[in-house]
């Protein structure tokens, strides 16, 4: 039986959540422990924890982040951004952390994620993918959260990650991530027949019925990664939502401009309703 799971996608700036369109415009939204144990009691699957700006500063920074989150919360967590070394991966899993998420220090040295692999097992190394579509029409990786871009092919980065022993692809579309205008059927379709392993797809999830088609669609995803539509759904709530002494978000939140292009939803009517569509999840 193949049970879908869902992932909340938290990105993390300092000590704060935030949150962009096309992994650019960062906001605050508010704190990250109050974010994630809210997805836990309502009935997530896995959380994956992201330092935006850690590769571009050189640092990893949610050693503490990880220890007050995972005290309190009883699923998968996974973490990325600015980890660069056997260290490093140590540290986090030390912290808490269940899988470690790499993509700058993979695209620099491949190598690494067989390193990886061979020190901490397989089902513990996500290789986290950013692409968007170039002018030629194929797909192409970014890194350091789609600031940087290379020129190697999504597909052939792909056949390589799997070939060098990754135990999950997290991949994210740039172009829709953020924006509330739905899945990238196009670049799901280009990939959907060379991915062996598990497969995480993120950016621009907008609706249960959204979610319903896409895995319906592509029966090879394992998990759905959302944030926009979680973190917009929970605005309203004060107990989580951070509204006050943030400058220049103050009314962003109130307006909530945003809001209009994503349903809002809990986890445990998202579950039911893919349930109830022949989707196997955990309720």
């Amino acid at each position: 039986m193949n049970i879908k799971r869902l992932i909340a996608r938290i990105d993390i700036k300092g000590k704060d959540i935030v949150k962009g369109v096309n992994l650019e415009g960062l906001r605050v939204l508010g704190n990250p422990e109050k974010f994630s144990l809210k997805y836990y009691t309502d009935g997530i699957d896995e959380i994956y924890i992201q330092d935006v700006v850690a590769s571009m500063y050189g640092r990893n920074n949610l050693h503490n982040v990880i220890k007050k989150i995972s005290q309190n919360i009883f699923v998968p967590i996974t973490i990325g951004g600015g980890i660069r070394s056997l260290h490093d991966i140590k540290e986090i899993l030390r912290a808490g952390a269940d899988k470690v998420a790499i993509n700058t220090a993979a695209i620099k040295n491949p190598q690494f994620i067989n390193e990886a692999v061979k020190e901490f097992g397989s089902s513990t190394i996500v290789i986290s993918i950013e692409a968007l579509k170039a002018s030629n029409g194929d797909y192409y990786i970014y890194h350091d959260n789609g600031r940087e871009e290379t020129d190697i092919n999504l597909i052939s980065w792909v056949k390589k990650v799997q070939d060098l022993g990754s135990g999950e692809i997290f991949l994210t579309s740039i172009e829709n991530e953020g924006t509330g205008k739905g899945y990238n059927l196009d670049l799901l379709e280009k990939i959907k027949k060379i991915i062996k392993i598990p497969f995480v797809y993120h950016g621009g999830i907008n609706s249960k019925e959204n979610i319903l088609n896409l895995l319906k669609n592509f029966n090879f995803i394992d998990g759905v990664s959302m944030s926009s539509i979680l973190h917009y759904s929970n605005l309203q709530d004060k107990n989580i939502a951070n509204y006050e002494n943030i400058e220049g978000n103050e009314e962003f939140l109130k307006k909530k401009f945003l809001l209009k292009k994503f349903e809002k939803i809990s986890i445990i009517d998202l579950k039911k309703f893919l349930k109830k569509n022949n989707i196997e999840v955990r309720l």
